[in-house]
């Protein structure tokens, strides 16, 4: 009893769960694209990341955030980033349970459960993941080198997380991370000026000087980066490490880390190079479609990492609305708050079906079981029409979810209002690696790469079949697809495309109420707001499926 007041209808944390145990929707689809699928390594996983003690390090990570160290005390340069020790515990964390380069080392279905395994983290704290993205997706762009991929692809597989500020070869892990906007061109890479004069042959191949600057590049402390810069023969890709191969720091000089919305955890800074030494990776000129083997990997993880965050903002408003009373009852049994948990679930399992799917077309690509080219033509349509269509719902997603929460939700509190958090993280990804209009515009070159309709058609056939919705979606697409949609009409073919594939995978491994409900919520009607859903849907059994914890129910 306070001096004043009794607290009591207030819900408490969402802490020391499982969050592999109680999220079905992951379960269902780990087990459809990978039924041989380790599940002990995931409930482990399940349980560190949905424990009170990694929750507080995601805590004091944020708000710790990065602090620059250009100059010593005697006006030396040193450009580091210094951490909060919880940034170090969160990063040892997602190096140990295989988040960056292992996938690799492993035989198929190890992209799936990598996947898998990246969603859960994101719940935790989804900064840290930035370097271990580019770590995990620099491997198919350093394979043109294999000098580079020799001396550097074990320890961008290895496990144990090394923050030491020293050259490669002495250290037990290392990580990656990619610079390509510049001041003047933004996602227009082409207009680069950051120069590359050529210096000579060794080892690791074309030796080059670098001359420039970077507008954007997340995580200055990793051990080397993939760059665009202008060589003789036009923008081409290097890479450029930390330090020289004599063992001295290389000249990338970090000038000011950015004061960002979200994603506090993770230092993302401006910096500049002055005859920094770099090695060509691939040809002169190829810059752009060498560098972007590694972007296509790290749009892969912005679709899993926001399907990671709408998970986490359901469970906690699922939580909270379980506990919370008002006029008598809980919120939960509420029925216009159940319409809205319901819909909010929805859109969590089909952004989580659609993200996976895509895991497993780069699975079977990447350990050669497409021998038809089928898989190949999916992920080149998958990669962004599901970066488009899921990172552009968890804005308002995310806003939805805090709502639930009402005004516990819009503060802050000392790091201590994860939802806060969630809100300020969910406009990243979808400008991360490409915003919307870059994601439709690539839908479109898509369609000249391959027979993408019949991909389409033959991926959808069954939920065709199931429900007269998705038949009349599928049409519209369909003739779209052939019309090859004007650049105007490319988000909404872009959109259209991911609500049919996530209908196709809803019907594939998800309960027929989940499937049918879907289809009469995304397709049968607009969904400009969450919470219209009708009264006939089976409202209950949605939110039931999508609680957070066994003992918790919609039915207590």
């Amino acid at each position: 009893m306070n001096a004043t007041h009794e607290v009591f209808n207030q819900a408490e944390p969402l802490t020391d769960v499982n969050l592999f145990s109680g999220n079905r929707a992951l379960q269902d689809a780990l087990a459809h694209h990978h039924p041989g699928y380790d599940r002990a390594r995931f409930v482990a996983l399940g349980a560190e990341a949905g424990s009170a003690e990694m929750q507080v390090h995601a805590r004091l990570a944020n708000t710790h955030g990065p602090v620059l160290h250009a100059h010593d005390l005697r006006g030396h340069r040193v450009d580091q980033v210094e951490f909060h020790p919880s940034y170090h515990a969160l990063m040892t964390s997602a190096l140990r349970h295989g988040l960056h380069g292992t996938p690799w080392t492993l035989g198929p279905g190890g992209h799936i459960e990598r996947a898998a395994a990246f969603m859960l983290f994101t719940e935790l704290e989804p900064s840290v993941l930035c370097p271990v993205s580019m770590t995990y997706a620099v491997a198919p762009a350093l394979r043109p080198n294999a000098a580079l991929s020799r001396d550097w692809g074990p320890g961008l597989a290895a496990t144990a997380y090394d923050p030491a500020f020293r050259p490669f070869d002495g250290k037990t892990a290392l990580t990656m991370g990619m610079g390509m906007t510049e001041k003047q061109g933004g996602s227009d890479v082409r207009a680069n000026t950051t120069r590359a004069v050529f210096d000579g042959d060794d080892d690791w191949g074309r030796r080059y000087r670098l001359t420039g600057h970077k507008w954007f590049m997340s995580a200055p402390m990793c051990d080397a980066f993939l760059v665009l810069a202008q060589a003789e023969g036009g923008l081409s890709c290097f890479f450029l490490p930390r330090f020289t191969r004599d063992g001295r720091v290389n000249a990338i000089h970090v000038q000011r880390l950015k004061h960002k919305l979200g994603n506090q955890a993770n230092a993302s800074s401006e910096v500049e190079f002055q005859d920094a030494e770099a090695w060509l990776v691939g040809d002169e000129g190829r810059g752009v479609p060498q560098i972007l083997a590694m972007g296509t990997l790290t749009r892969l993880d912005c679709a899993l990492g926001t399907a990671g965050l709408m998970r986490q903002a359901l469970s906690i408003a699922l939580h909270h609305c379980a506990q919370r009373q008002a006029f008598g009852r809980r919120l939960i049994e509420q029925p216009a708050m159940t319409a809205v948990l319901a819909d909010l679930a929805l859109e969590s399992e089909a952004a989580t079906a659609l993200a996976l799917r895509l895991a497993r077309a780069v699975d079977r690509t990447e350990h050669g079981q497409d021998p038809d080219g089928f898989e190949a033509v999916m992920r080149r349509v998958l990669t962004p029409v599901a970066k488009f269509w899921i990172c552009k719902r968890g804005s308002a997603f995310g806003q939805e979810a805090m709502e639930c929460l009402g005004g516990n939700g819009y503060v802050e509190g000392g790091g201590e209002g994860v939802m806060a958090r969630i809100y300020r993280e969910m406009p990243l990804n979808s400008i991360w690696e490409g915003a919307g209009n870059i994601m439709a515009l690539d839908l479109l070159r898509a369609l000249r790469s391959g027979p993408v309709k019949d991909a389409v058609m033959h991926e959808t056939a069954a939920a065709r079949r199931a429900h007269a919705a998705v038949e009349r979606r599928a049409q519209w697409v369909a003739e779209a697809l052939d019309g090859a949609a004007d650049e105007a009409g490319a988000r909404r073919l872009a959109r259209d495309t991911a609500l049919l594939l996530q209908a196709a995978q809803l019907h594939a491994h998800a309960p027929t109420e989940v499937f049918d409900s879907f289809c009469t919520a995304r397709l049968d009607q607009a969904s400009d707001a969450f919470g219209l859903l009708p009264g006939t849907l089976p409202l209950d059994a949605l939110v039931a499926r999508a609680m957070p914890t066994p003992e918790e129910s919609f039915d207590e």
